[in-house]
C-alpha cells in the first residue's frame, strides 16, 4: 500500500530526518539507508518494522546533520598548540628575521581545533523515539488507506451480489425459452416427441445450464470476504485467495451460459473481480 510519512528532530546532537515511503507489493521488502553514526540501529529498526507490516516495498531514510558553527561544540588541543609555540620559538632564535606565529596561524593547523561529537548514546535514543513517531505517523496513513480501499471493495461485492441474482432469477425463463424453442424446432420438421422424450431432454439441458451451485458458493465467497475484511488485521493473502475463488465461480457461470445476458453477467462478475484483486494488492 502506497503511504508516505517524515518527521524531524533537533537537539544538542543535530538535526535528524527520518523518511518511511512504501508501493505495493504482495511481499514485505524493507530497505534502509542510515547515515554512518546510527547505522548500528538497523535491525532493531527492521524488528519494528516488522512488527508492524506484512506487505509493500518499504524505503526508510534516517539522516543526521551534525551542528555547524557551534563553539560549544569546539575546543583547543592545549598540548599541541603549547608545543607548536614552543617549537615556533625555537625557530626564531635560530633565525634572526623569522616571522611571528600569531594565533590565528596556530588555528589554522590540523587538529589544534576539535569538534567534539554529539553523545552517542543521547544520538541512538532520539532515533528511536523519532523512528517510533515517524512509524507511527505511517502506520496510520495506511490504515485510513484501508478503510477507503474497504469501502470500494464493499461496493464491488454489493454489485457482485445484485449480479448474482439477476442469473438466478433468469434461469426459469432460459428454461421456458429453450422449451419454446425446442417445441417451435419440431414443429417446423413436422416431427413429434412424447411428453416423456420432451421432459427427459428438459432435465437434461436443466442439469447442463444449472448454475446454482455456483451461485451459492459466489454468495458464501461474498460472506467470507465481508467476514474477512470486518476482521482487520493483516487480510490481504487471504482475500487474494478467496479472488481467486470468485473468478473461478465466474469462470464456470460463464461456461455454461446458453443465454446474451447470462453471457453478459459473467463478464461483469470478471470486471468487478479484477477491480477488486487489483486494489487488495494494496491491503496488508
Amino acid at each position: 500500500m502506497t503511504a508516505f510519512a517524515r518527521r524531524e528532530l533537533r537537539g544538542d546532537f543535530g538535526l535528524l530526518v527520518c523518511e518511511i515511503r512504501s508501493v505495493n507489493q504482495r511481499y514485505l521488502e524493507a530497505n534502509f539507508r542510515l547515515s554512518d553514526v546510527v547505522r548500528e540501529l538497523e535491525m532493531p529498526l527492521r524488528d519494528k518494522l516488522r512488527q508492524q507490516l506484512s506487505r509493500g516495498k518499504v524505503d526508510v531514510w534516517i539522516k543526521h546533520e551534525a551542528i555547524e558553527g557551534n563553539v560549544s561544540n569546539i575546543h583547543i588541543n592545549q598540548d599541541l598548540a603549547a608545543r607548536l609555540v614552543a617549537a615556533a620559538s625555537q625557530i626564531d632564535q635560530l633565525a634572526r628575521h623569522a616571522a611571528p606565529l600569531n594565533a590565528a596561524d596556530i588555528l589554522r593547523i590540523p587538529g589544534v581545533v576539535c569538534v567534539a561529537e554529539p553523545n552517542q548514546q543521547a544520538l541512538l535514543a532520539a532515533t528511536q523515539s523519532l523512528f517510533d513517531q515517524t512509524l507511527s505517523d505511517f502506520v496510520a496513513m495506511r490504515q485510513r488507506e484501508g478503510q477507503a480501499l474497504q469501502q470500494f471493495i464493499g461496493q464491488r461485492l454489493d454489485l457482485i451480489a445484485v449480479e448474482c441474482e439477476k442469473v438466478r432469477e433468469r434461469m426459469p425463463h432460459i428454461l421456458a425459452h429453450y422449451r419454446q424453442r425446442l417445441l417451435a424446432r419440431l414443429q417446423d420438421i413436422k416431427a413429434e416427441l412424447d411428453n416423456d422424450r420432451l421432459e427427459q431432454e428438459m432435465v437434461l439441458f436443466a442439469h447442463k445450464i444449472d448454475v446454482a451451485e455456483e451461485l451459492d458458493r459466489l454468495s458464501a465467497h461474498l460472506v467470507e470476504i465481508k467476514r474477512v475484511l470486518q476482521q482487520g488485521g493483516a487480510v490481504g493473502r487471504k482475500l487474494d485467495f478467496l479472488m481467486q475463488e470468485l473468478n473461478r465461480e465466474a469462470n464456470t457461470l460463464g461456461s455454461k451460459s446458453v443465454s446474451a445476458d447470462s453471457s453478459l453477467s459473467s463478464v461483469e462478475l470478471k470486471v468487478l473481480i479484477e477491480q477488486m484483486r487489483e486494489q487488495i494488492q494494496n491491503l496488508e
